[in-house]
C-alpha cells in the first residue's frame, strides 16, 4: 500500500479552520497537563499522577503536530525549518536570562536556575539540530 503524504491536505478546504482549532486546544493541552504534572508535584501528590499527566501532554504534543501538519502551518522544507529553528534554540538565552536575571532579584533563585537549565537544554536543542544538519542535508 503507497503511503499516502498529509501535508496540506485540508489546507484551503472547509476543515482548516476546525483542524486549526483543534491544533491550538492540543498544543494548549500540553501547556495544561504539564503545569498540572509540576503542580501535583508541588502539592506532593502521588508521583504516578504526575507521571501519567506528562504522558497525556506527550501525547497532545504528537497530536498537535498531526493537526499542524495537515494544515501546512509550516512550511515543507525540513532541513530550511530545522535551520530557522536552530537559530532560535542557540538564540534563546539572550531572550530568557533577562527573564532568570529578574527572578533572582525578586529572591527566587530555585526558579532562576530551572530557567537558566532549560536555556541549556534549549542549547542542546540547537545543537542537536546542527548534528542532523551536518549528518542528513545534502
Amino acid at each position: 500500500m503507497e503511503k499516502r503524504s498529509i501535508y496540506g491536505l485540508t489546507k484551503g478546504t472547509g476543515l482548516e479552520k476546525l483542524i486549526e482549532a483543534a491544533a491550538m486546544g492540543k498544543a494548549m493541552g500540553v501547556m495544561n497537563h504539564y503545569s498540572l504534572a509540576l503542580m501535583a508535584e508541588e502539592q506532593g501528590l502521588p508521583k504516578e499522577l504526575a507521571e501519567r499527566l506528562r504522558e497525556l501532554a506527550d501525547q497532545e504534543s504528537v497530536h498537535a503536530g498531526y493537526y499542524a501538519t495537515l494544515n501546512a502551518k509550516y512550511p515543507s522544507d525540513v532541513f530550511q525549518m530545522m535551520e530557522n529553528m536552530q537559530k532560535g534554540e542557540l538564540g534563546v538565552g539572550k531572550f530568557l536570562q533577562p527573564l532568570a536575571d529578574k527572578l533572582r532579584e525578586l529572591g527566587r533563585d530555585d526558579v532562576a536556575e530551572q530557567i537558566e537549565e532549560y536555556i541549556r537544554q534549549e542549547v542542546h536543542h540547537g545543537e542537536v539540530l546542527g548534528e542532523l544538519l551536518a549528518k542528513y542535508k545534502q
